[in-house]
């Protein structure tokens, strides 16, 4: 990957429906440069999908997950992201193993999420962070 990769890159995560032509003329190429660097980054895997963000007027949180030692955590990760109101489900260094990011219509909502956390059998541990605000980076 290189610096026309990264300059693509940043333009799509801040907007993923970036026309290619867009792309092309910020950044100095062609749309067909654009277009099949874009398709190369998405074979190898470094692009791993297109989505959105919403501003839903919804209540956003964190919640950190600690599990059991000698648990899988791929498989609770699993089964944590079916969940509807489920954005991203991080596995992480530190004192806890899995952080949710979450979007959901009320305080009450994170609060059943919780609870449905907590009573999975290999999860000994929940903390929560409501988040405040948000911006693209």
């Amino acid at each position: 990957m290189d610096d026309l990769d990264r300059e693509i890159l940043g333009i799509l995560r801040r907007d993923s429906r970036t026309p290619y032509t867009e792309i092309a003329d910020r950044v100095g190429t062609s749309e067909g440069t654009v277009r099949n660097r874009v398709e190369r980054l998405m074979d190898q895997g470094v692009i791993e999908r297109f989505t959105i963000a919403t501003q839903t007027g919804n209540v956003k949180a964190m919640i950190e997950v600690g599990v059991d030692v000698n648990v899988d955590t791929q498989a609770v990760c699993d089964q944590v992201a079916e969940w509807p109101e489920v954005d991203f489900v991080w596995q992480v260094s530190g004192e806890d193993d899995i952080v949710l990011v979450v979007d959901c219509a009320d305080t009450e909502g994170v609060n059943e999420l919780i609870t449905q956390a907590r009573e999975l059998d290999d999860v000994v541990s929940t903390k929560t962070r409501l988040i405040l605000d948000e911006q693209l980076g």
